[in-house]
């Protein structure tokens, strides 16, 4: 393609895309660059619309590739979302190689030839997995996690990995090997975590899409602190990096995307049995074409909010999300206020019931000093959670979560989706570990500030982040709407109509 025939095509591909909105100018430490500098506006289309423009030819993936790596280069060295990235040449080489693949006819899948970075936890052949952590760091795995693998074979070209917490634990994604990744509306602030690098790469234009992983909020807090789409899939739906492949089920891998239709093409790509992942869902959810965006007129939602004041909030969250509720019942839909028939303080001794137990393979780090100086604090916590547990308390906590399942369930058996805040505070500066108290109330733990999360996480059921807009101080936030067991598709289908009704997603860094 000449570069004359390549501009036109890919002017034209712009007009006729309605979403596509002019570049907005992101400041760049002194160089002060913006998007009109880039030699390519490629990295401004969705997922969808860059998978859909390089099948049809009007753009190759040597120039998406050029135009992501330009602008990882521009904009990585102040927010820090991208770590462990390939040399250009390698990247380019393996950008030819996909273009070659189609000229030969050679399709792979949806996300040919886009340029994709892998969440630090997970492993990917060919790139390091340090899990943030200076213990592991520059481990090279011989294969693929699942999950990842149907990324790889879907035709995308891994060019790094997205940064984490320590082993992803904290929800403010900074560590030791590679550093703090920053906002991606204010560098100032906290990205979020565990997925904070995927977040920030999606929020900034570095990515066009990103897989992420979700114990504690990780994929609905960083997508609420940087504006874009995260999504818990039900407990199974996915393939689970394989630690323990039957009894810790608390964490679940799933996608992100820069809106809906992205986030249910890479869920799509994740998801699905496979006989190594045994407490998988045998079901599987249909392609996008399926989907249906959502009636909103009738639709029942039940508004928990922070559960009456048990949650210590931050002035203005519950403000914002409940003015993006009322632009939903604008168009329909009922919204109520409920409460769960459950002690909420039982439930929060039950994740931390189970949270230490999930870190109790790692005690012998603490016996070997060597190992132990390397931990951060809030790691050496957990593990010493974990020294004195009898199996009375985890069998306790586990009859917790299965009555906090059941009650759950009885809500939802009453409501379409059940909403809550995605954070308890809004985006806190960046050099901060971990909010010490909200609201004049102290947090006696390191994420105590995001016990908001927990509901999803122990019911196992499909969570949604959607935006609810910015504060005065344009700071984002993000709402979670919750879904019955296995109602993956429905949820996502009420994400669509709320993308419809709302415009958040359209304001770019």
């Amino acid at each position: 393609m000449g570069l004359l025939r390549s501009i036109m095509s890919r002017r034209r591909l712009m007009e006729d895309s309605a979403k596509i909105g002019a570049a907005l100018a992101i400041p760049m430490s002194a160089s002060h660059k913006t998007l009109a500098d880039l030699p390519s506006d490629l990295t401004s289309l969705s997922a969808a619309q860059l998978s859909s423009a390089i099948r049809s030819g009007q753009v190759s993936c040597v120039e998406t590739m050029q135009a992501y790596l330009d602008r990882i280069e521009i904009f990585n060295p102040v927010h820090n979302a991208i770590v462990s990235v390939l040399d250009a040449d390698t990247c380019l080489g393996e950008a030819r190689r996909a273009d070659e693949e189609l000229a030969r006819g050679e399709y792979r899948g949806w996300m040919h030839g886009i340029p994709h970075a892998v969440k630090d936890l997970a492993n990917a052949a060919g790139l390091p997995t340090s899990l943030g952590s200076p213990i592991f760091a520059g481990t090279m795995p011989e294969a693929d996690d699942l999950h990842i693998a149907r990324i790889r074979n879907a035709g995308a070209i891994f060019i790094g990995k997205t940064n984490v917490p320590e082993f992803g634990m904290g929800s403010q994604s900074y560590n030791s090997v590679f550093g703090v990744t920053r906002n991606a509306y204010d560098p100032a602030l906290a990205a979020g975590g565990s997925s904070g690098g995927a977040a920030v790469g999606m929020a900034t234009q570095m990515l066009p899409i990103a897989d992420g992983s979700d114990m504690m909020g990780s994929l609905r807090n960083p997508a609420a602190f940087n504006n874009v789409i995260g999504f818990r899939p039900s407990q199974g739906r996915v393939p689970r990096t394989p630690d323990d492949l039957f009894y810790n089920q608390l964490s679940t891998n799933g996608p992100m995307g820069r809106n809906v239709e992205d986030t249910i093409r890479l869920l799509d790509t994740m998801a699905g049995f496979d006989p190594r992942a045994p407490m998988m869902m045998r079901d599987e959810l249909p392609g996008f074409d399926a989907y249906r965006v959502r009636e909103l007129d009738g639709l029942r939602i039940g508004w928990m909010g922070d559960y009456d004041g048990y949650l210590a909030t931050e002035p203005g969250v519950l403000g914002l999300c409940e003015q993006s509720l009322s632009v939903l019942e604008s168009h329909g839909a009922r919204v109520e206020s409920v409460l769960p028939d459950f002690d909420m303080n039982r439930l929060w001794q039950c994740w931390l019931t189970l949270r230490h137990w999930s870190h109790a393979g790692r005690q012998p780090m603490l016996e070997e000093e060597s190992l132990r100086s390397r931990l951060k604090p809030e790691m050496i916590f957990e593990i010493e959670g974990s020294l004195d547990l009898a199996a009375a308390q985890i069998t306790t906590a586990s009859e917790t979560r299965a009555a906090w399942y059941l009650a759950l369930h009885a809500l939802l058996e009453r409501f379409d989706v059940l909403a809550l805040p995605s954070a308890q505070v809004f985006p806190f500066p960046a050099e901060v570990h971990w909010p010490r108290e909200i609201n004049g109330r102290a947090m006696d733990t390191y994420h105590r500030w995001m016990e908001v999360v927990i509901a999803g996480t122990l019911a196992g059921v499909p969570v949604l982040n959607v935006p609810v807009g910015f504060d005065a101080r344009s700071r984002p936030m993000g709402m979670q709407l919750i879904g019955p067991m296995g109602t993956d598709q429905s949820v996502l289908e009420v994400g669509l109509a709320y993308e419809l009704v709302t415009d958040y997603l359209n304001r770019r860094p």
